[in-house]
């Protein structure tokens, strides 16, 4: 299978994709801890062979980023191609669940899972995630409403939520939905 990788420019910094022609199989931030990790498993997990080129999907991964930014965009249709175990795989499709503008709590998310006693372990799959924004993690807090665990920094975390009109202090508490039409604090 051939694997395709771009590099594209956000508003929080570059992200890294990786895709066939077909599906996603990654995209994170290019300074994320474990990234290259991550791209190694993917090629090895799918039997890829990374080649020059473009995949057909990096244009509409782009226009859909770019709108999801300006707070226009509130789901996703790039086709994912999950790479983990079905553990994680179960964990990854439950974020896909929380609507857009939501959060829950790492419990929450195990307890939706029928796994109340789960919470580490589910938090540690978050945390494996290799299609940050599309798969959103960003969108799993704390019990108390503190941001926690988001390997590309907490600001980031931070600045998706903003973007789907969820506000946290500086200290990255209290986590409170905004009734607004547009980002509540614009990242442009």
């Amino acid at each position: 299978m051939k694997l395709y990788k771009k590099e594209l420019t956000t508003p929080l910094g570059n992200l890294i994709a990786l895709a066939s022609q077909g599906e996603l199989f990654l995209l994170d931030f290019s300074d994320s801890k474990g990234l290259t990790a991550e791209i190694k498993q993917v090629i090895n997990s799918s039997k890829g062979l990374l080649v020059q080129g473009e995949s057909n999907l990096f244009p509409l991964l782009e226009e859909e980023l770019s709108l999801y930014f300006q707070g226009d965009l509130q789901q996703f249709s790039i086709p994912l191609h999950l790479i983990g175990t079905d553990f994680q795989k179960r964990v990854w499709q439950e974020l896909l669940k929380i609507p857009y503008g939501n959060y829950i709590s790492y419990q929450e998310q195990a307890q939706r899972m029928g796994q109340p006693k789960a919470v580490r372990a589910v938090a540690g799959a978050n945390g494996h995630n290799k299609i940050v924004i599309l798969i959103p993690c960003h969108r799993v807090v704390g019990s108390n409403g503190t941001l926690t665990g988001y390997s590309s920094g907490l600001w980031r975390k931070q600045k998706l939520l903003e973007i789907e009109h969820i506000s946290c202090d500086e200290k990255y508490r209290l986590c409170q939905k905004e009734i607004l039409t547009k980002p509540a604090s614009p990242i442009y």
